[in-house]
């Protein structure tokens, strides 16, 4: 007997056909609901990724439009300069109220100090005894001095470990060794007094302990620091001379840092927006999904928001900020910067009026509902996309195992007609044999 094929699978007589292979082409053809599921997986993987992605640019987005809105934030930052920086030099916050102010500096706050007499070094002892130390109004402490500490480290030493307020120091130079004490802290109230000194060491004070003087717009005020802050709302004044004379202080708005944050909210934009563009095509996997058509009128929507009045300052239009056919914002950089120049307080009502609710409040309410983890239609496009998946995981998981039953049986079904087809040769034989007696 000679050989035959079963499809791509050859029978021999001497060695029968490959069972495993004849197995393995039966399941290719029943496996194609498992390729059709698999392949709708990938699908699904990747409508869950473009999604993902612009879910991510959209939390950009969302970051740039608060910090837009951001009361305290860089489009409210403020410059403060000072006419006379030998006298002081200025800072301001978001919170400063742009204008102008007079400030006369007529003393500065000291520090006070006390340095005692000339010794030989720091290990010279002196006669010992006790010293009364006070720092402002707290409670005098007693220094014992003895055979322990009776040299200017030793007494520098305690003074320190005590910790009373005030710093001890031994300072030495070519003429020998002194202690220095100075207080921690600026001002009146932290003024040092030395009594009932009963050691060898003299200690005489070098300086006072006095507050600032200075007046603001006529107002007069005592600081126990140089650095005063609360005097002017939201700026911090840093005192450098005392020369009695009025120093202007201006507070002005920082267009520059303003423009900054316009163009991160607009690169943020145009971000969200080319992505949902890339996805909106045929053959793109969101194309016509429905979930994303939302997030782009949306989108679109709170770009052109516009209110009334506000000096004709209405919508992003009118401050140099256009929308192109794309749907993408482009800024007319000229028309921007003269816009904050000139108004600069319409411009931040267009952007940050909470009523009625201006772009960035408008904006930051539609990312706001985009977004929303129960309703938001993101969170319920990927939520089905993942459940979908799963199911379709579940459904190939289950007819995997049917398979596996199914090879089984196949393996057994083709082994016996495999086996039943190698025995026929001899078969063939044994009657051709019986027949031949039989003549």
């Amino acid at each position: 007997m000679g050989s035959f094929s079963f499809g791509a699978v050859g029978f021999s007589s001497l060695s029968g056909f490959d069972v495993q292979a004849l197995v393995n082409q039966v399941l290719f053809v029943e496996k194609a609901p498992v390729r059709l599921l698999e392949g709708q997986q990938l699908q699904l993987d990747d409508q869950s990724s473009a999604l993902s992605g612009i879910n991510s640019e959209r939390l950009g987005l969302k970051d740039a439009v608060n910090a837009l809105n951001d009361p305290f934030g860089k489009f409210n930052s403020k410059l403060a300069a000072s006419a006379d920086t030998s006298v002081l030099t200025v800072t301001a916050d978001a919170t400063a109220t742009a204008a102008t102010h007079t400030v006369t500096v007529s003393a500065l706050a000291t520090t006070s100090s006390f340095s005692s007499n000339q010794l030989a070094d720091g290990t010279t002892t002196f006669a010992t005894g006790s010293i009364g130390l006070q720092v402002g109004a707290g409670a005098p402490v007693t220094i014992t001095v003895d055979s322990s500490n009776n040299t200017l480290d030793g007494l520098a030493a305690e003074i320190n470990n005590q910790d009373l307020g005030a710093t001890a120091t031994v300072i030495t130079d070519a003429n020998g060794a002194r202690l220095s004490l100075v207080s921690n802290t600026t001002g009146q109230p932290d003024d040092l007094t030395i009594s009932n000194n009963t050691t060898g060491l003299t200690l005489t004070e070098d300086v006072t302990g006095t507050n600032a003087s200075l007046t603001v717009d006529g107002v007069s005020i005592s600081s126990t620091s140089n650095t005063v802050s609360g005097a002017i709302p939201g700026v911090t004044l840093n005192l450098t001379g005392a020369s009695g004379t009025d120093v202007t202080v201006t507070v002005q708005s920082d267009t520059a840092q303003a423009r900054e944050a316009i163009d991160e909210f607009v690169a943020s934009y145009n971000a969200v927006v080319e992505a949902v563009n890339a996805q909106s095509g045929a053959g793109s996997p969101l194309a016509g999904n429905s979930s994303l058509r939302l997030v782009q009128e949306q989108v679109l929507s709170a770009a052109t928001h516009s209110i009334t009045g506000n000096n004709g300052f209405v919508n992003l239009a009118a401050t140099g900020i256009n929308t192109q056919a794309d749907g993408t914002l482009s800024v007319d950089g000229d028309k921007l910067d003269s816009s904050l120049s000139t108004n600069f307080s319409e411009v931040q009502n267009l952007l940050q009026s909470q009523s009625p609710a201006g772009v960035a409040q408008n904006f930051s309410d539609k990312l706001t509902s985009l977004t929303d983890t129960i309703n938001g239609p993101l969170h319920i496009a990927l939520k089905g996309i993942s459940n979908n998946s799963k199911n379709m995981t579940d459904q190939v998981d289950a007819f995997e195992v049917r398979l596996e039953f199914r090879q089984q049986a196949l393996i057994e079904e083709f082994s016996r007609i495999n086996s039943f087809l190698r025995a026929l040769p001899s078969i063939e034989l044994q009657i051709h044999n019986q027949l031949n007696a039989l003549q």
